[in-house]
């Protein structure tokens, strides 16, 4: 079983959105999960995410995303 896939059953949902609440605006518009872009942020190093969540659907399953997300990682 691929990596990301692996990740995302064994350990379901690394980071809760409500774990980083506090450093999120609650004006304007609506980013990214909080959590999706933390494991994002720590992921990265494993696998060019960038172009890996457009592309492989592993991935979009490990960070919970639809099969037509265009997979736009925030900044980081």
């Amino acid at each position: 079983m691929p990596l990301p896939m692996r990740m995302r059953d064994e350990l379901g949902e690394v980071f809760a959105d409500e774990a980083f609440a506090g450093v999120f605006g609650k004006g304007g518009k609506p980013g990214w999960s909080p959590g999706r872009a933390a494991l994002i942020t720590v992921v990265q190093r494993v696998d060019n995410l960038t172009e890996a969540v457009a592309t492989d659907l592993t991935w979009k399953y490990a960070l919970g995303l639809s099969l037509d997300d265009p997979g736009s990682t925030p900044a980081c």
